[in-house]
């Protein structure tokens, strides 16, 4: 039987995800919200994180389907990136899989707070890139090879812990070479999409993902997004970046006060 402060956890687990997801479609970082609700809702770091993948991918893919017409232009570039992002989504969910659950309670600090520092970079990297968006675009052979081995790294990020990742590919397609900010998203969005996905899948196969949860959460999930994109131009994305950097800070202090 459900207890009265089991109930409110779990509407509270489904409002979380519906701002994860309303700020997934706005602005990004939606994670940082997500993951700390399961925490705080008693499930194990690992499982949170596993579960937290679950519940969030589908607005991932239905962000890939929406870009699905942008990415004609740069389609040779995302087909060179779906290996190492396949590779690598794999990866990351296969060492989460082996990871002590002590030790990756240790890690969970830092990796919020370096996701949190990176979402905070996106603004500043956003104006560089727009910056130069007249300039010539060009990505070259060693661009392209660069490009493949860091989106290797990011992938397994983001099958280990995931939040921030779009930001990483940002950097990482402004360095090859690319400078039109609609093309990078309608890359980065399709490539988000594949290393959750596949993170997830692996994930669920081991058994980590608590699935009355994770659809829950998904439910609210698809409401916030749905939500985020009819008011997004309504409110301001650089209020709502700068709510999620701050609260990724305060996130990131309750997890190092746990290690104490």
């Amino acid at each position: 039987m459900t207890s009265t402060s089991d109930l409110i956890g779990l509407v509270g687990l489904f409002f979380a995800g519906m701002i994860a997801g309303a700020i997934n479609s706005v602005a990004g970082g939606g994670t940082l919200i997500s993951f700390p609700a399961l925490v705080a809702f008693g499930e194990p770091e690992i499982i949170s994180n596993a579960t937290n993948t679950a519940a969030l991918w589908p607005g991932s893919l239905s962000s890939a389907i929406g870009y699905s017409k942008d990415t004609t232009v740069q389609r040779g570039l995302l087909l060179i990136l779906v290996v190492p992002s396949l590779i690598g989504g794999l990866l990351g969910a296969e060492i989460l899989v082996i990871t002590p659950a002590e030790t990756f309670r240790y890690f969970v600090p830092f990796l919020v707070l370096f996701a949190t520092l990176v979402l905070a970079s996106r603004a500043k990297l956003t104006r560089l890139i727009r910056g130069d968006s007249t300039g010539e675009e060009h990505v070259s052979f060693l661009g392209r090879i660069c490009g493949v081995i860091f989106q290797l790294f990011v992938a397994t990020y983001g099958g280990y812990f995931g939040a921030g990742i779009g930001i990483l590919m940002l950097g990482s397609f402004s360095f090859m070479g690319m400078r039109n900010i609609h093309e990078m998203n309608a890359i980065k969005t399709p490539l988000t999409a594949l290393i959750n996905v596949t993170a997830f899948v692996f994930l669920a196969f081991k058994g980590y993902v608590v699935w009355s949860l994770a659809i829950l959460m998904a439910g609210g999930a698809i409401v916030g997004g749905y939500a985020g994109a009819r008011i997004a131009k309504r409110v301001s994305p650089r209020l709502i970046h700068i709510c999620v950097v701050i609260l990724g800070l305060v996130v990131s202090g309750w997890f190092f006060s746990k290690l104490l």
